[in-house]
């Protein structure tokens, strides 16, 4: 049997021997703000460009603590009634921003023909737990509210969102399925994500060091969260996620994060939820936002993307 635990596709190869000829320090050892130039620097030179879509506007939404930066995408100029996506950034939980994943929710929205709401909810170290899930709860509220800000009148609501987005986007979920909101979340889909305690993964020690996220990164963007492991707006598969809608899950095979993943898939299986589940063989975290610098990584985009298309079609 092929050894696909750690199969790394050619670009992945070359993009990893790039990052490590030129050194440089990781986000644990430059502090958040140099970390978040980092991430910016990254998305320019890594990411595929941005789609041209008929609307890409910048508003705000109420929040417990000011208004919460948003930006807002679609295809067409205006659209009948239907599902709205609302997509929460990663970074974890301290780096990230509505820049660094603007070619990506153009991506989202060409490819779904759906409008997008990214949403640029407050970071840690400044903003702690549970600062991120506040806002991403009070943008997912407004949006299904149909706001006239936004001119569309929405009937479900698509959460979807990588890494700590992923951890977001389950949080939100479920805190929209225990309280609704206006209108149903009708497909969750986390990219990656944190969704569980990732200290005891063994994928957390296989890709601990060479393969773009580090065990040293997560332990400090965790430390700098500073959230309960006990909460589960923080740690949400302890949360009561029994009417969890249907779901579209990836991880990435050489992902420190991988088990996280999978260990929240095999949950909802477990509970009877319908779940389209992606193992990408080959390719790191954060590929999502690498296609430029990982070619591959846009078929397997397409192909996570295919699936919410026909889970929305399904349920939206």
């Amino acid at each position: 049997m092929a050894d696909t635990e750690h199969y790394v596709r050619d670009d992945v190869r070359g993009f990893l021997d790039m990052l490590q000829s030129m050194g440089g320090m990781g986000v644990e050892q430059v502090g958040h703000m140099a970390g978040r130039e980092q991430m910016r620097a990254m998305a320019q030179v890594a990411e595929a460009d941005p789609r041209s879509l008929a609307v890409i506007k910048d508003v705000t939404c109420p929040g417990s603590a000011g208004p919460i930066p948003l930006r807002f995408y679609d295809t067409k100029a205006s659209r009948d009634p239907g599902p709205c996506v609302i997509f929460i950034h990663g970074g974890g939980f301290v780096i990230g921003d509505l820049e660094v994943y603007h070619a990506l929710c153009t991506e989202i929205s060409h490819h779904l023909d759906l409008p997008v709401v990214s949403v640029d909810y407050r970071l840690a170290p400044e903003h702690p737990f549970p600062a991120a899930p506040d806002d991403c709860e009070a943008a997912a509220r407004w949006v299904a509210s149909s706001p006239a800000e936004l001119d569309r009148t929405f009937t479900g609501l698509v959460i979807t969102g990588d890494s700590a987005g992923g951890n977001l986007t389950i949080v939100t979920t479920n805190q929209l399925v225990n309280n609704p909101a206006d209108v149903p979340v009708v497909v969750q889909a986390p990219i990656y994500p944190v969704a569980s305690d990732t200290s005891k993964h063994s994928s957390l020690a296989s890709f601990a060091e060479g393969f773009l996220l580090t065990a040293a990164a997560m332990d400090w963007f965790m430390l700098q969260y500073a959230g309960n492991v006990a909460d589960p707006r923080h740690t949400p598969i302890i949360g009561d996620c029994s009417n969890t809608p249907p779901t579209v899950l990836c991880t990435a095979s050489l992902d420190p994060l991988r088990d996280s993943g999978r260990e929240y898939a095999a949950h909802l299986i477990g509970l009877g939820t319908e779940l389209a589940y992606f193992e990408f063989q080959g390719i790191i975290h954060g590929f999502t936002t690498l296609r430029k610098a990982i070619p591959s990584g846009q078929k397997d985009l397409e192909a996570y993307l295919d699936a919410v298309k026909l889970m929305v079609e399904r349920h939206g």
